[in-house]
């Protein structure tokens, strides 16, 4: 069956000329952006309550954006003044260059890792005396307390915001011929909305292992996959099925 019309479970991005743009224009296809999941922040009480003093800390592991917005806006709400000492580890460029929102960049200490959380693994090494905090939603990656735990570190974890799941009971009767997943959370997410959901001729496309086990064990077919090394991008993955059945 012909594709016309894809969802993506993520929010629509904010360049012009995304993949998906190019996408639009060379299949001649509908795509619809819709977060199936999004991050709801917890108030200091609770961060209190996790018995977190941000006094305590000398560095701060940054995971994603979500975690910078959510430090600072703790520390905010906890009227904690950021010392220009604090050191921050960001795994990844784009999550050091997001940190500017908050900080002048040249008069701080950061540290910035490559794309994967073990990149920062030298750095940890580097500085491995001080008292880390790491921000994180309600649903973190085991592998990262693990890599901390035996590197010795000293550290925390404070659950600064939680994933939540949408609600998406205004698309109960709109349909699409392939939806695009990105987490297990976006998984969840379908069920959860619509416990009825029966796939049909629908395609499930997904990204990563992890969504890949979700949606197996949710009993989903499914028919277009990334990264893989003909397909590192989800639009890559998706232009080819494209082709192949739109013919």
């Amino acid at each position: 069956m012909k594709v016309k019309t894809i969802l993506v479970s993520q929010p629509e991005p904010k360049m012009d000329n995304s993949p998906y743009s190019r996408l639009i224009e060379k299949e001649k296809v509908k795509v619809d952006f819709r977060p199936f999941i999004h991050v709801e922040g917890v108030n200091a009480k609770i961060v209190r309550e996790q018995k977190i003093d941000l006094n305590d800390f000398t560095a701060i592991i940054l995971t994603s954006r979500n975690a910078v917005d959510h430090f600072f806006r703790i520390a905010e709400e906890m009227r904690f003044k950021v010392p220009d000492s604090m050191k921050y580890f960001c795994q990844s460029e784009a999550v050091a260059y997001y940190l500017q929102k908050y900080v002048v960049y040249r008069k701080r200490k950061i540290y910035v890792g490559k794309r994967l959380f073990d990149d920062l693994t030298p750095m940890f090494k580097k500085y491995k005396d001080e008292k880390f905090l790491l921000p994180s939603s309600d649903a973190l990656k085991p592998a990262i307390p693990k890599a901390l735990d035996d590197l010795k570190l000293d550290w925390k974890r404070g659950v600064f915001y939680k994933t939540v799941i949408s609600d998406l009971s205004d698309l109960k009767e709109v349909y699409y011929d392939v939806l695009v997943f990105f987490s297990p959370s976006g998984i969840e997410s379908l069920l959860k909305n619509f416990p009825d959901f029966e796939q049909n001729d629908t395609r499930i496309a997904v990204f990563g292992n992890s969504t890949v086990n979700a949606a197996t064990t949710a009993g989903l077919r499914i028919d277009i996959k990334a990264p893989t090394p003909e397909t590192p991008s989800m639009t890559m993955a998706l232009q080819k099925y494209i082709t192949s059945v739109n013919k």
